[in-house]
């Protein structure tokens, strides 16, 4: 990542702006992350801030349906847009010679989109679709992100179906799409991004120009959505109608992604000590040595890691055999965090697992996409985008008896546990 100089401001109406540059190729990124997600959406329109996503792509006050597509596409880029539990994302990749067009996209939709009846009702069912597609049609769709919050967490906005209710997709009208759009799509609420080969004083003077007349409004109040950690273990089963062989997950609190980051790494490496590779120790035991599953994931994050607020959420999950009982995978899986939190994990394993983290993190942003969503997301969340630079640094940091420590605080007494059954088989 040539330079890693950032320069950052903040225009009069309270958007945020981080230019990264990089002229290694003629190519440049944009994001805009605005600070809304499923954990944001009223009661009684759940999936709306991904039914919002959708919206912002059909029309703004100077384009008609489908010219976002058209104008990204014929300067040879791509776009995409995404939602996650604290933020929606939207972004472009193209030519550095396309930097206005994909700066005034973003200005014009910012500033109005084209929110119709008609367009509201196509997007709603397209919506359903990919429901359909993703989780009601799929084996173990919707495992875990769906279906392990409402068992590990008890608020509206940490335990609801962030994909939606069907009923209550369908029940959104037009009224509810401007109050959320004046509410969260402030530039004062958004953080706006470029990287790649670009001319710092040039870029500012185009910002300026189509971002700087977008109308200021308020940013939200953000509440905080904390809550009590489980006092037990909490537990509950789904029955699956496409899913040919049991499944588990087990759900634990994490430390807080932003004001605990050191403990939130030691838990990214953790997750990696467990089951990433065939050395790892859950692979070894349960897939390998005895075996009891037929596949096995850690993970922090129910979308992934740097990717929401506290509360945040560590998942182990495992997929296993209708001869072996879901206690017997509980058990082993306690009693090689117990292992790991009795006996820190040697040097050398730690070595090769922060190895492979710096090695992906250093692969993941060489992509101009990749690179240019973390620093606007890290602006978002840490309000330090920099610190995307520090990763592979702070997780190298990461000692043994750090990540003992987070092992020992993975307590049966503390968890919900997902069981998903194969329907009219056996648990």
């Amino acid at each position: 990542m040539p330079g890693n100089e950032l320069t950052r401001f903040t225009l009069p109406n309270g958007l945020r702006v981080v230019l990264a540059p990089d002229p290694t190729a003629p190519v440049v990124g944009v994001s805009v992350h605005y600070d809304v997600g499923f954990r944001s959406e009223p009661e009684g329109r759940t999936g709306f801030a991904h039914l919002f996503e959708h919206l912002m792509f059909q029309g703004s006050e100077s384009l008609e349906k489908l010219a976002h597509f058209r104008h990204v596409q014929s300067s040879g880029g791509t776009f995409n847009g995404s939602t996650h539990p604290d933020y929606t994302d939207y972004f472009e990749v193209l030519p550095s010679a396309g930097l206005e067009r994909a700066l005034f996209l973003e200005a014009d939709r910012m500033r109005a989109p084209k929110i119709t009846a008609e367009n509201l009702r196509n997007q709603i069912d397209v919506v359903k679709e990919e429901i359909r597609l993703n989780v009601l049609n799929r084996p173990y769709g919707g495992f875990p992100w769906i279906l392990l919050p409402p068992v590990l967490y008890q608020t509206f906005p940490n335990a609801h179906n962030g994909y939606g209710d069907f009923t209550e997709l369908e029940s959104a009208n037009l009224d509810d799409c401007a109050q959320f759009f004046d509410t969260y799509y402030a530039p004062a609420n958004a953080v706006l991004t470029v990287a790649g080969d670009l001319d710092l004083v040039r870029a500012r003077d185009l910002i300026e120009k189509h971002f700087g007349d977008v109308p200021a409004r308020p940013a939200p109040d953000r509440p905080s959505f904390g809550e009590p950690r489980p006092a037990g273990q909490l537990e509950s089963e789904h029955v699956d109608p496409h899913a040919p062989l049991p499944a588990l997950a087990i759900g634990y609190r994490m430390p807080d992604p932003i004001a605990e980051m050191d403990g939130y790494l030691a838990n990214l490496v953790l997750a990696s000590v467990l089951a990433e590779g065939d050395g790892s120790r859950l692979q070894q035991r349960l897939v390998l040595r005895e075996p009891l599953v037929t596949d096995v994931n850690a993970a922090c994050g129910l979308f992934g890691p740097f990717e929401a607020r506290d509360p945040d959420t560590f998942t182990i999950t495992a997929v296993y055999s209708p001869d072996v009982t879901r206690d017997r995978v509980l058990a082993a899986v306690d009693e090689e965090l117990d292992k790991l939190a009795t006996t820190a994990p040697s040097d050398q394993e730690l070595a090769k697992v922060t190895a492979r983290w710096v090695a992906g993190l250093h692969r993941e942003h060489d992509r101009l996409v990749s690179r240019t969503l973390a620093l606007g997301s890290f602006e978002l969340l840490y309000g330090e985008p920099g610190l995307v630079y520090q990763l592979t640094d702070r997780l190298s940091a990461v000692t043994p008896d750090a990540v003992a420590a987070a092992a020992k605080a993975l307590r049966p007494d503390s968890r919900a546990v997902l069981t998903v059954s194969p329907a009219g088989g056996e648990k």
